[in-house]
């Protein structure tokens, strides 16, 4: 689609800056609204008033931001208009180097990289309702299990520094807390498998995911929100590169720059789950754990081999989700 009108909107918690960049005209409208419908409705209504306009060769383009851009992205895809959501990285890295920053300016130079960068769009399309709401259930399962270590940990780490008296007293102090915290844990744990289990396609892949060594509920819901049902990442090695795992050379020339290593750009949950799943393969009777003994005998750097393993998981994961069929560490594929 060929698009005239390139909108970029800085989004904050209250406000919303809008921005309207032609080819012809370059920046030819710069509003700031409410972050509330009513304010959306009205940044709307303005356009009408900027000559030829048609929504229909707009696209809105915004960065990531959580909750804050939800009710706009769900009205703008109730209106049909094309929506691009683009990470934030890239708008700051593609803008060069820059001075100064304000939202009116971030919204104009969103409007900018939306033009520069149109023959490159990717449309936006909102996950299934269920995904959504399996997101806020994991979200919440996090950050309860964030609230239970920060009240668990330092209480068993102090054990052997404090006497008997004091150690009973601090338990008793937040017994009751960490009680309540396991039963709400459970709650959700409970939610996310009734959500997905009632689902015929998230449970085809959920089951797929499990039956990979290494790989836990956990891992298989972080997975399945990652890529969107695995229909935005189905490509191990792009899967790879979004979880942080995919290694990279720094090469110039005849000069290398250190060793081939992973970006720190990357989704940082799913990377820390699959290091975790990676972990627990090789602690166990596998061909992971023999893979991991034989390239220790040979001399390889330690965490050059978990990588490796890493990797190995995301690939045995698509590969099952490719197939249909669950893991089978016997498998052959079949001659051309």
């Amino acid at each position: 689609m060929d698009f005239c009108f390139f909108v970029g909107i800085d989004i904050s918690k209250d406000t919303l800056d809008w921005a309207v960049y032609t080819q012809q005209k370059g920046v030819i409208l710069s509003i700031q609204t409410d972050n509330t419908l009513k304010g959306i409705k009205s940044a709307l209504t303005q356009f009408k008033v900027l000559p030829e306009w048609n929504p229909a060769q707009a696209v809105f383009c915004q960065e990531h931001t959580g909750i804050y851009n939800a009710h706009l992205l769900e009205y703008l895809h109730e209106l049909n208009l094309s929506i691009w959501l683009e990470s934030s990285l890239q708008i700051k890295q593609a803008g060069g180097m820059q001075r100064g920053k304000t939202d009116k300016v971030d919204a104009q130079r969103i409007a900018q990289y939306a033009y520069r960068f149109r023959d490159q769009i990717r449309l936006w399309t909102p996950p299934r309702e269920v995904i959504q709401k399996l997101a806020f259930l994991s979200a919440t399962r996090q950050r309860l299990n964030q609230a239970y270590n920060l009240l668990a940990v330092p209480v068993t780490e102090q054990e052997t520094f404090v006497n008997k008296a004091l150690q009973k007293t601090l338990k008793g102090n937040v017994e009751k807390s960490l009680a309540a915290l396991k039963e709400e844990q459970k709650a959700v744990e409970t939610q996310i498998h009734d959500l997905i289990q009632a689902d015929t396609r998230l449970k085809e892949l959920f089951d797929l995911m499990v039956s990979v060594p290494g790989v836990g509920p956990v891992i298989a819901t972080e997975l399945l929100l990652a890529t969107n049902e695995m229909q935005t990442i189905s490509d191990p090695k792009k899967l790879a590169c979004h979880a942080g795992v995919a290694p990279f050379e720094y090469r110039s020339g005849s000069s290398i720059r250190g060793k081939t290593k992973v970006s720190h750009q990357a989704r940082k949950r799913l990377k820390a789950l699959v290091h975790l799943g990676t972990m627990s393969a090789i602690q166990v009777a596998g061909d992971l754990q023999d893979y991991y003994a034989r390239k220790l005998k040979e001399g390889k750097p330690k965490m050059l081999i978990i990588n490796a393993a890493r990797n190995k998981l995301i690939h045995r994961v698509c590969a099952v989700v490719r197939r249909g069929e669950k893991y089978d560490k016997n498998y052959k594929p079949a001659l051309a």
